[in-house]
Order: C-alpha cells, then sequence, then structure tokens
C-alpha cells in the first residue's frame, strides 16, 4: 500500500490549463509558472516540480485577489 496521499497530485502531471498566456512579468495566468518554469518543467525532477507547482499556486491565489 502507498503511503501517499490520494489527495496529493501526481508528480509528473503538469500543472497547466490550457489557459496559456503570459502577462507582463512572463507569468501564464492560467497555471501561474513562469515562463522559465514552464521551459523547465519536463526536465525537473518530482521535488523541483513540487516546487513549480506550489509557487505557481500561490501566484493564482495571488493574482485571485
Amino acid at each position: 500500500m502507498s503511503s501517499k496521499s490520494s489527495d496529493e497530485p501526481d508528480p509528473r502531471a503538469s500543472p497547466c490549463i490550457r489557459r496559456c498566456c503570459l502577462d507582463d512579468t512572463d507569468v501564464c495566468v492560467g497555471c501561474g509558472r513562469t515562463l522559465g518554469e514552464i521551459l523547465e518543467w519536463n526536465e525537473a525532477g518530482d521535488e523541483r516540480r513540487r516546487q513549480i507547482r506550489e509557487q505557481a499556486a500561490r501566484r493564482v491565489r495571488q493574482s485571485a485577489r
């Protein structure tokens, strides 16, 4: 049995929601990733992807304010 929470996303799954459009600071308005993070995604390991996903989610929450 896995100790991984069922709420935890697959670390390989991209946070992309297919609303790709970069704002003036090169942050995607759809998923919240920076252009650099988007380019890094395919080569990033699971831990780095988790960090990117957390940072992107924080940006999306902040932009909704």
